[in-house]
Formats: structure tokens, C-alpha cells, sequence
């Protein structure tokens, strides 16, 4: 899971969804704070001016009408039917009540204040009610307290409030919804170029990054990339006609050069002769093997060859191996063993596949000095396939791995067994070429050398 966590840490992609998402979020959820503090101003303004003109109305009364012309307004305002209902009280100076709809004059309601909100039991009412009101004193010295009911504005205040929440939350999915399809549709854009370059990496190098002609910035990428793969395909073209060119055109004088070493080595009666022409029609057909050797890794690499892929029984292949293989192995003092799942088959290039094993056994018999046991394995392995050859010998440190990997890579050049350096080449170009991999390990004791696909 840290490891998940840290590759999305550094993905372009995930950091593009991220900010993708924080800005919508943070566009909507500005757009959504103004609008409610919007209606939370406009509904205390409305309120306040409600009030403000009922206690404008009420003093404008009275100095029409002194008193009798107050009371009069005051009962035909608290008559009148309202969205939000009227409080009035009318008090002396000593706060009692006069005329209105509350019994007592509110003790934290001063004489004077434009604006308060309380909450206050109207008279009949066995329930307090959150009212906005205003207070003033009369030119006479009587108290005037003026306000409306705004238990209806608060709801739906709260109402707007509880609406404009959803509406975040809303929001919040859609800006995440919208951030992860425009990563979704980007990701798709580079997989294209990403499974091209997979593809041209496996050796099929006809494939070419799908473009839509619209000229954008992913429609110039693609061109550029097939422009490149044209004339790395180009390049890679001539590279294999020269390179099997080579190899065809020096298969056939070292051939030629063979077969009159050995006309030479018939006709000679020379002993010193004859061991000289042995040693150098020894060396003629090691420089054939390389040759064919180096011609089946550059055509494994270049992907020739996956036409000719059919369903292998790998318990039958590895057994044919092991016959093959098992007077050799006899003779130099191991035993072949083959332990292979039943029923386990794939789709292989059997022929390649045989030599690559064969290269492996050997070696085996070659370099495993002081073992007796070599172990031909085939096991399903992680969804693919593992084909193995495991030596009780004394193995190669795993520092030294990569240098017996590489191409006419020897560990130890004077060793009196012969050998051109290419045969763990082969064998890693065939993996490649069944999209596989392989390595060296540890066999403990001994080497194991694997084969993954």
C-alpha cells in the first residue's frame, strides 16, 4: 500500500486530477458561499426594513393623532393578516404596559435601538417566538417597541442554508466525477503512444501511434512518435538485411573452409598435421555455431518468428529434453530430472524454445563442477509461466549475473571448456520474444536459470 501511495505521489496524472478537482471545488464552493451570504444579507436587510418602517409608521401616527391615533394604527396593524406577524407595545415611561400584543415590556430591551433580535412570547401564545425589533422613546416619554415575527425567515434561512449544503456536496462529486474522466480521457490519450512504444519494444515494429487528424497537442505528439518509428523501422530494417547478410555470406566460406579441413584431415597421414588441422576445423565449427548462434538472436529479437507459435505440452517438451540431453549429462556425471506441472500449456515458438533449454542444460553439464543434479522444471508462476534449469553446482554471485548475461560474456575465458558467449544470449532474446524475461538466481545451492512468460 505505501508503494501504491508513492506511485500516485508521483504521477502526473493523479497530481492532474488533484488540482483539476481543488480548482472546480474551490470555484464552486466560492460561488455557493457568495450566494448564501448574498440571501443571509438580503433576508437581515429585508427584516430590518420591515421594522423599521412599522416603527416609522407608528411614530408618524402619533404625531398625526397624539395617543387616540396611535392606539387606533396599533390595533389596525395587529388585525391585519401578515407572512410575518406584527409586535407592537406600547409602554409608559416606567415600562408599563399601554396598547400592543406583549404583556411586559422585554427587560433587555432598552428605550432606544434600531435593531434587536429576541426571543418573545406574544400575548395568547404559550410558545416564544424569535422576533426582530426596534425601540424608541415618544416626544411624551412613552416607550414604543415595533418588530415582526421572523421565526419564518429563520427556517428559511436554515432551509437555504441546508439546500446550499447539498449543493456543495453536489458539487464536491461532480468536480471529482469531472476531474477523474479528464485524467481518464488524458490517460487514454498517452496509452495510446505508451502501448505503441510496448509494442515496438516486443519487436513489432509496424505499430503506430493512432492519430485523429484534429492537430492538438496529442495529435502532434502521435505524428512525431511515427515519424521517429518510420525511420527507426527504416534503420532497423537495413540493420537486420546487413546483419543476416553477414551472417549468410560468412556461414558459407567458414562451411566451405570445414569441409576441406576435413577432405585434409582424411587425406593427411602427418600426425602433427593432422592435430593441427583438428584444432582449426574445432575452431571452424565453433565460428559456424556463433554465426547460427547470432542469426537466431538478431531474428528473435527483431520478432521473426511468432507466426510459427503453436500449443506446446511443456511436460512432453521438457521430457524430449531430457532424453535428448540425458546421454550427455550421463557422461560428463549428472542426472537430468524433469518436474513439470500436468497439463500445463502455452502457446511457444517450440523450436527456439527447445534450444534455449538445451543452451541451459549445457551449461550445466559444462560449468556446474562438482554437481551431480540438474532439475528441468515447468510451473505456472504469478498468471504465466516459469521454465527452469537448476544446477547443485557452485552457481555464479549474484554480482557477476549480468556479466555472464551479456553478449559473448565469459566468466572465466580460460577455462578449457569451449564456448562463444552467446548462449545465455539467445535464451534471454527468445524469452523476450514470448514477451517473457530472463534471469539468474540462486538455486542454493547451485544456479537456476529461469525463464518467465
Amino acid at each position: 500500500m505505501t508503494l501504491r501511495w508513492g506511485q500516485l505521489a508521483r504521477s502526473v496524472t493523479a497530481r492532474f486530477v488533484i488540482v483539476a478537482f481543488l480548482v472546480q471545488l474551490t470555484v464552486t464552493g466560492g460561488i455557493l458561499l457568495f450566494v448564501q451570504q448574498s440571501s443571509e444579507r438580503a433576508l437581515a436587510a429585508e427584516q430590518k426594513t420591515l421594522v423599521t418602517e412599522l416603527r416609522d409608521d407608528l411614530v408618524s401616527a402619533w404625531h398625526a393623532g397624539g395617543d387616540a391615533g396611535l392606539r387606533r394604527i396599533i390595533d389596525v396593524r395587529l388585525e391585519q393578516a401578515h407572512a410575518s406577524p406584527p409586535v407592537i407595545l406600547l409602554a409608559t415611561a416606567k415600562q408599563d404596559p399601554i396598547r400592543g400584543n406583549l404583556g411586559d415590556w422585554p427587560t433587555v430591551i432598552p428605550a432606544e435601538t434600531d435593531w434587536q433580535a429576541i426571543e418573545l412570547y406574544r400575548t395568547g401564545s404559550d410558545r416564544p417566538e424569535l422576533m426582530g425589533v426596534s425601540s424608541t422613546t415618544l416626544p411624551n416619554g412613552e416607550l414604543l417597541l415595533a418588530g415582526h415575527v421572523i421565526s419564518s425567515s429563520v427556517r428559511l434561512a436554515r432551509v437555504n442554508e441546508e439546500a446550499i449544503t447539498a449543493a456543495l456536496v453536489i458539487g464536491v462529486i461532480f468536480a471529482l466525477l469531472s476531474a477523474l474522466l479528464i485524467g481518464r480521457v488524458l490517460s487514454n490519450q498517452i496509452q495510446g503512444v505508451v502501448t505503441t512504444a510496448r509494442e515496438v519494444g516486443e519487436g513489432r515494429l509496424g505499430r503506430r501511434v493512432p492519430t485523429d487528424g484534429s492537430g492538438d497537442a496529442f495529435d502532434a505528439l502521435g505524428e512525431s512518435v511515427n515519424a521517429m518509428l518510420d525511420r527507426i523501422e527504416a534503420l532497423v530494417s537495413q540493420l537486420r538485411m546487413m546483419t543476416d547478410g553477414l551472417a549468410h555470406d560468412l556461414r558459407s566460406p567458414v562451411t566451405r573452409i570445414k569441409v576441406s579441413l576435413e577432405r585434409a584431415i582424411i587425406e593427411t597421414e602427418d600426425d602433427t598435421a593432422l592435430a593441427a588441422l583438428e584444432r582449426v576445423s574445432g575452431e571452424a565449427e565453433t565460428l559456424l555455431g556463433m554465426l547460427s548462434t547470432a542469426l537466431l538472436i538478431s531474428r528473435a529479437e527483431a520478432g521473426i518468428g511468432r507466426d510459427r507459435f503453436v500449443d506446446t505440452d511443456i511436460a512432453a517438451l521438457l521430457e524430449d529434453l531430457a532424453e535428448v540431453y540425458g546421454p550427455l549429462a550421463e557422461d560428463r556425471g549428472f542426472e537430468i530430472a524433469v518436474e513439470a506441472e500436468p497439463g500445463l500449456h502455452a502457446p511457444l515458438h517450440r523450436e527456439l524454445v527447445g534450444q534455449a533449454l538445451g543452451n541451459l542444460i549445457e551449461n550445466a553439464t559444462k560449468y556446474a563442477e562438482g554437481g551431480h543434479h540438474i532439475v528441468v522444471r515447468a510451473a505456472r508462476e504469478g498468471g504465466g509461466i516459469a521454465l527452469s534449469v537448476a544446477d547443485d553446482g557452485p552457481g555464479i554471485p549474484e554480482e557477476r549475473r549480468a556479466e555472464a548475461m551479456s553478449r559473448f560474456g565469459r566468466l572465466d575465458p580460460a577455462r578449457h571448456e569451449t564456448g562463444s558467449g552467446l548462449g545465455l544470449s539467445l535464451v534471454e532474446a527468445v524469452a523476450r520474444l514470448h514477451q517473457g524475461s530472463f534471469a539468474l538466481e540462486d538455486a542454493g545451492p547451485g544456479l537456476r536459470a529461469v525463464m518467465r512468460f
